[in-house]
């Protein structure tokens, strides 16, 4: 069929989000830089990436991990999940934001993310990230063989290379978490994705996608 692409609205709605510069005191933040998480948004999801987010937050004394909480799912479904955390690991340090998911990124060091939309979401932050993903075995190879595609990050298939680690399945472990995370804090390697981030932006196209339809 014959298209044009007129551009993403992703691109007004990002730009025009105002600056929260409160947003570590109102929700009782430390200074401490921030690592945010975003696990998903359906419940199954956000369980089995959680529990895998957070099981290296003791590997980054100097860091606070902040989840950024799905708008349709109870806080107190997100409480049950980092308690049965915090009883492997009692000196679990986590804080829960709900509906401020871009608050949390415009004050974001680094962020692991589960692949979908806030991938992109947060590359137009400008916030370093590794992609994660990890589903039901069977799923995910029956997935793998009816949709060929190099990538599963949107950043990655909009710029057409491997710009974002992907952690998938298996190697969605503690050890490659840590490796990954700590790449994010390199100087020469923010420099390559914030350069990428660059082109992506470019990619997407000028603001005003919605006037323009």
């Amino acid at each position: 069929m014959e298209v044009e692409f007129v551009g993403h609205p992703l691109m007004d709605i990002i730009d025009s989000h105002p600056i929260n510069l409160t947003f570590k005191k109102e929700n009782n933040l430390s200074d401490q830089p921030i690592i945010a998480l975003l696990p998903g948004s359906r419940k199954q999801e956000i369980k089995r990436m959680l529990h895998k987010m957070l099981e290296i937050a003791e590997h980054f004394p100097n860091y606070q991990f902040v989840i950024a909480g799905a708008p349709a799912i109870d806080r107190s479904f997100y409480e049950q999940i980092i308690q049965d955390i915090k009883n492997g690991q009692p000196g679990l340090q986590c804080t829960l934001v709900e509906n401020k998911t871009y608050d949390l990124l415009q004050h974001a060091s680094a962020a692991l993310v589960t692949s979908g939309t806030a991938t992109l979401e947060t590359a137009l932050f400008g916030v370093p990230q590794v992609v994660c993903y990890s589903g039901n075995k069977w799923s995910y190879l029956l997935a793998k063989r009816l949709i060929n595609v190099k990538y599963i990050a949107l950043v990655n298939l909009i710029v057409d290379r491997p710009l974002l680690t992907e952690l998938i399945q298996d190697e969605l472990n503690p050890e490659n978490l840590c490796s990954e995370l700590n790449k994010l804090f390199d100087p020469e390697q923010r420099a390559i994705i914030e350069a990428g981030y660059s082109e992506l932006r470019t990619l997407l196209g000028q603001a005003g996608a919605s006037q323009r339809v």
